[in-house]
């Protein structure tokens, strides 16, 4: 016997607040997108919407929301990079997470030869040049061809869960 799954069928508007608590319960990890402007300055911004996409070639995607300040500066350079927080990078997470002048003051970074921006401590750098761009809904899904990669050896995710900032049981 198999359990039946009932509820509203097709057509039923979703609440915005439903669809948030809902998605919620599915843990994220939590990235920064991030690179060098036009005139050489650190820009990025946090993302928790981030997966592999392909193997051959090699290649990531994240979505940006649209109304991101971040992006706009980030999109004509071409590029951009990604570092995959640690569970101590929670203050790193809040401080690329607000809308601010310098975002980067206070933050480690170092800049890739490409012009990528990457958090010092992070588990994972990724390098990446634009190789696509669609919007959907309220966001820009960007997808990114991997030039470059680096891993750290040690260390467990900071993860997004229902609302909060939660470490990584490993």
């Amino acid at each position: 016997m198999t359990d039946q799954i009932t509820g509203p069928g097709p057509g039923r508007t979703i609440d915005q607040h439903e669809f948030r608590t809902t998605m919620g319960n599915f843990a994220s990890g939590l990235t920064v997108v991030a690179g060098l402007d036009l005139t050489g300055r650190p820009t990025g911004l946090t993302c928790q919407s981030f997966s592999s996409l392909s193997v051959e070639p090699p290649l990531v995607l994240v979505c940006i929301g649209l109304g991101s300040t971040s992006w706009p500066l980030l999109e004509p350079t071409g590029r951009f990079g990604i570092s995959i927080l640690a569970e101590e990078q929670q203050d790193v997470c809040a401080a690329l997470g607000r809308r601010s002048e310098d975002k980067f003051a206070s933050i480690p970074w170092r800049a890739g030869e490409s012009g990528s921006v990457y958090i010092e401590g992070a588990l994972a750098t990724i390098d990446c040049r634009i190789a696509a761009i669609h919007e959907a809904g309220d966001h820009r899904v960007v997808i990114g061809r991997v030039m470059d990669l680096e891993v750290r050896e040690d260390g467990a995710p900071l993860l997004f869960y229902r609302g909060s900032y939660s470490k990584g049981a490993f």
